[in-house]
């Protein structure tokens, strides 16, 4: 476990030496951002995990001088706890042609039929590691070994909202129209962000994420039903 400043009011600890075993640092970050979060530290307005470290935010002019001495200590004596709190969540996801853009593409990459991708895909449990890219985008740990392709030479431009994509070790969702260059399976009728919603984000760090095979109509009979 290491520490490293993060400008003048933030710092990230990296678990990266703990452990070479990916799933156990990502468990242990999201532990200790969860502990941090319930520890309520006098200062500290802000902590946010990713796979193998977390990032504490504090206000400078509330902080105690020796802050980290504390996190440190709280941190050393965290270990593992499984939140009660995390919650598992089904994404519908349709893998039309329109929609999987790349389906072709992890086809030729994989040596895998097309309803062999898709079982996989939808049959794994993934755990979100962290959200970022943009506002919502889940980064989603657990994709089967026999799904990681590279991401695409040339990123697009615009990738549709609600895209369900691959690349790589992860798993993600496009929660806007945005650029990307990770390959595209298909999409889900399922709004990830909303501004002014109290809680913007469907997805948080933590949360257990399974996709569920719809068809074309379904998707559409969704989408009607989110815009009214």
């Amino acid at each position: 476990m290491t520490f490293h400043p993060l400008g003048d009011s933030a710092l990230t600890i990296d678990f990266a030496d703990e452990s070479p075993d990916r799933e156990r640092l990502l468990a242990r970050a999201l532990s200790v951002a969860g502990a941090l979060e319930g520890a309520n530290i006098p200062g500290v307005i802000d902590v946010t995990s990713a796979y193998e470290s977390v990032a504490v935010f504090f206000d400078p002019a509330r902080i105690e001088r020796d802050v980290e001495e504390k996190i440190r200590a709280f941190v050393a004596s965290a270990g593992i706890r499984v939140s009660r709190k995390r919650r598992r969540i089904e994404i519908p996801a349709c893998y039309d042609a329109d929609f999987a853009l790349d389906l072709a593409r992890v086809e030729a990459e994989t040596n895998l039929l097309v309803d062999a991708i898709i079982a996989l895909h939808s049959s794994s449990e993934y755990t979100v590691a962290c959200i970022g890219f943009v506002p919502g985008f889940p980064f989603l740990a657990g994709l089967s070994e026999k799904l990681r392709v590279p991401r695409l030479e040339s990123p697009r431009t615009r990738v549709p909202a609600g895209s369900v994509a691959i690349a790589n070790a992860q798993a993600g969702i496009y929660p806007f129209e945005s650029p990307g260059g990770w390959n595209v399976i298909g999409r889900t009728p399922l709004r990830l962000f909303d501004a002014k919603a109290q809680s913007p984000a469907l997805l948080h760090a933590g949360d257990r994420v399974r996709f569920r095979r719809i068809t074309r109509q379904e998707f559409e009979m969704r989408v009607k039903e989110n815009s009214k």
